[in-house]
């Protein structure tokens, strides 16, 4: 039986099949679910929203890392964080430290644009953002990362990817973490995220299952898979 196993996972050949080009502004005011990975305050954190559109689901990310721990990890990862930086595709706070307002302010000027349903979010270390955000307006869901709350919508992710039925734009630094996640599998098979390496960055990816876990329980999305596939009958 296999059991807790870190297995290669995203087919890159898929992914890339799913980089359609396209404008944020197609999705303003459009809902969108969200997931919110602050993962380490020295590392990558990832706020990745997700749009149902003419039957695909838009990725729409960000991200941010503080300066002084990019320019150590470009060094020693071979992660291109000052390239990404320039092209504005992250944000690069200054310090060693993630700088929870910074992204708090980030989030309310996405929420100005786009219609945010929910974000889900880890609940390590991420109280008092969880409260801001609260108070903000949003509503914040804690998103466990076992197997149980993983699960379905890493599945979900995975059908997306294989059935051509994502349009994430190719957005780099999203493609680089896709590119080395693993998941774990326990006895029955639900899957998880993982990384192979402690130096691999997924932030992105988890954030990315999180908004998609988020979306699949919504009202809305459960009426629309009754309309389109009809009611089960067993």
């Amino acid at each position: 039986i296999r059991t807790q196993q870190d297995v290669r996972w995203i087919p890159m050949e898929a992914w890339d099949a799913c980089d359609e080009a396209f404008e944020e502004a197609e999705l303003e005011g459009l809902a969108c679910f969200a997931g919110l990975d602050m993962s380490s305050t020295r590392d990558i954190s990832a706020f990745v929203a997700v749009f149902r559109k003419d039957g695909k689901v838009y990725v729409v990310p960000r991200f941010w890392v503080p300066k002084d721990n990019a320019i150590k990890r470009e060094r020693s990862d071979k992660i291109p964080y000052l390239t990404w930086a320039n092209q504005g595709l992250i944000k690069m706070a200054a310090g060693n430290v993630i700088d929870y307002d910074v992204v708090r302010a980030d989030i309310n000027e996405f929420g100005k644009r786009f219609n945010i349903k929910e974000i889900g979010i880890d609940r390590w270390n991420t109280a008092q953002l969880t409260t801001q955000l609260a108070g903000d307006g949003f509503e914040v869901v804690p998103f466990g990362q076992g197997f149980a709350s993983m699960s379905a919508p890493s599945k979900e992710l995975e059908r997306l990817i294989i059935e051509g039925g994502l349009r994430h734009g190719g957005h780099p630094v999203l493609r680089s973490m896709a590119s080395v996640i693993a998941v774990k599998l326990d006895e029955v098979e639900n899957i998880k995220p993982s990384k192979k390496s402690s130096t691999e960055r997924i932030d992105g990816v988890v954030a990315l299952i999180m908004a998609i876990g988020r979306m699949i329980v919504s009202p809305e999305e459960q009426a629309s898979v009754y309309e389109t596939r009809g009611v089960l009958v067993v």
